[in-house]
Parts: C-alpha cells; structure tokens; sequence
C-alpha cells in the first residue's frame, strides 16, 4: 500500500501518521520529494482501513500495490536512487563506467589495467577473485591475494573497487571492496542475499542467465529488506536458443527496469555477447537505452588471460570504447 502525502503535511502530523502506520504492524518506507512525501507500506496491511487513511487532510491519494517487490518499486520511491561509492556516483543521470579484468592475475596485470582504464574514463576498477567457472579444472581465481592485489590498485590509483562474492563466509576479506558484486549463478541464493542485506555496502546484482526481471527484483528486495538499500542491478544477458553470441543481451530490460524500479540499471556487453568485437556495438546501444553505467572488461594481454580472454578488450580498444560511449550519451542528452 502507498499513501502520498500533501506538501502541506508537517512534520508533526507526519510522525504521527507514521508512529500509527508502525503500530497496525507495518513496516514504513518513506521518499521524501521535492512535492510530495511517498510512504510505502510493507507488510501486511489488511487491517488498515484505506479509506479512513484516505480521508485524513494531509493525505493526497491511498493505493494498493500489486507487486511482490515493495522496497525496490517505484512507486514506493517515484525519484532514482543514486549509489555513491568512493565519491563516484551511480543513478540519476549519473552514467558510470567499471572496467577491468575478469580475474586478477598478477600485481602488474591489475596495477598496469587499472592506470589505463582510469586514463581512458573509467570511474571503478573491477576485478575477479574469486572466479566461478563451469568447470571445476579451469583458473578459480587468486581469492584473498586477489583481493589485496586489487586493494594495491584502489590506493595507487584512487578507483574505487568492485568484486564478485562466492559465499558470506569471505565477507571479513571485503572489507576494502567498494561494491560486492553477486553474480548471475548467486542470484537467487538466498541466504546469501539476506545476509548482504545486514551489510551497509553497495551490491550489484547480476540477472540469472535464465531469470525474468519479476525474479531480479525479488533477489533485489531480499537484500533491501535486510536494510540495505544500496542496490546496483546488472542486465548481463539470458541463456537463448542462439548460440553464435554467449548470451543474448536484453536491452529491452534496462527501460522496463527503470519503469518498475528506482535502482540504478547498469549494463555487462562483456559476459552477454563472450566476444570482445560485440562490446563496442552493444556498449554503444547501452548507452543509447538509458542504462547507468556499462561494467566492461579490458585485459592488457587478452589472448593470455587466464579468464575469458575471448571477450576482453584490450586497453587501446576500451579507450575508443568509452569515447564513443560519451559521444552518444550526449547525442541522446540532447
């Protein structure tokens, strides 16, 4: 249920709308506009009469919502969210670029992207360390040294730093990561996400290779019902029947997204087409959609990448990359 309040309303009569909202049992989400103040009911609100609710002078409208997903609906919250992160601003305009290696491999590997990337326009440095990987033989990730080599990169370059998180058990080695990215096969692990949701730090929640956004924003609401309300979402492409691409990238979800939820909605060309000369039309096309950002990945020697190689740009081709991203971003502005 929502309740939008008049611009006349005071403070007082808020709190006291708010205190009894919270005693019938129901949690209070309150978006505070420019105009209007937005409260959000979640809960069970069946025991609250909507038309007496409606009734009251500083009430302007009462309605129900059909959505499972309350705290990530806009409705709820009808202004973006911008997440800001080591002064780096996510949403609301604000479109950013993560670019890096999908895994950390060696201290001048990560140190050498991420002084390039940074040079090129990119505004956080990702990095894996701990790597999940279809088969159990292939390069699993440097973990802990990975993280400490990717710790080195954020101090001598000033990046901000991103990373993808395998279990809640590796929390405590995340203590310098800026967001803690849960990729597309974590998505729906549950208990993962509730216990993100305790956490105050930014996550970026990849879509499942074959989840629909209904799903996505349900993983989103598990950790913003925790109280964490520093959610990114990643459209990195479904699982189709092609096969020429590695996944097939829904750039459709990234407007829908927006008309569903006031999250920021970034954009992963890299994991969605698994070939590096797909990024840059698809990166383009992103940035044409109205998405917040692009995660990119860029190696200073792809064809000897221990990780996905095939799709990674190297430095100078990110570099014209981010160009024409910000040339079409102010094509579209205008």
């Amino acid at each position: 249920m929502i309740a939008v309040l008049k611009a006349s309303a005071t403070r007082d009569q808020k709190d006291h709308l708010i205190g009894w909202l919270k005693a019938q049992n129901v949690d209070v989400h309150i978006s505070e506009g420019e105009t209007y103040t937005v409260l959000g009911l979640v809960g069970d609100t069946t025991s609250i009469d909507m038309d007496l609710l409606a009734s009251l002078d500083m009430v302007d409208s009462v309605k129900r919502v059909s959505e499972p997903f309350k705290k990530c609906n806009r409705k709820f919250h009808p202004e973006d969210s911008v997440i800001e992160v080591g002064g780096v601003k996510i949403g609301g305009g604000n479109f950013c670029i993560i670019a890096g290696p999908c895994s950390v491999e060696s201290e001048e590997q990560i140190i050498e992207v991420a002084e390039k990337v940074k040079a090129s326009g990119a505004h956080i440095l990702r990095g894996g360390a701990f790597k999940p990987r279809t088969s159990p033989y292939d390069f699993q990730g440097l973990k802990a040294e990975g993280l400490d080599l990717l710790s080195l990169a954020k101090k001598q370059t000033g990046m901000p730093i991103i990373s993808e998180i395998m279990s809640i058990d590796h929390l405590e080695m995340f203590e310098d990561v800026d967001i803690i990215q849960v990729g597309a096969r974590n998505m729906q692990n549950f208990e993962l996400l509730k216990e993100l949701g305790k956490t105050d730090r930014a996550i970026l929640l990849k879509r499942g290779l074959a989840n629909n956004l209904k799903e996505l924003l349900m993983s989103a609401e598990y950790i913003m019902a925790g109280g964490n309300e520093k959610v990114i979402l990643c459209e990195r492409g479904v699982r189709t029947f092609e096969t020429y691409t590695r996944n097939t990238l829904d750039l459709s979800a990234v407007p829908v997204l927006h008309e569903l939820s006031h999250l920021p909605v970034i954009v992963d060309p890299s994991h969605a087409t698994g070939h590096a000369r797909l990024v840059k039309p698809m990166s383009l096309a992103t940035a044409a959609s109205g998405a917040d950002g692009l995660m990119i990945e860029v190696h200073n020697n792809p064809s000897k990448a221990l990780c996905d190689g095939a799709q990674s740009l190297t430095p100078e081709q990110f570099d014209e990359v981010a160009s024409k991203v910000r040339k079409v971003l102010q094509a579209v502005s205008e």
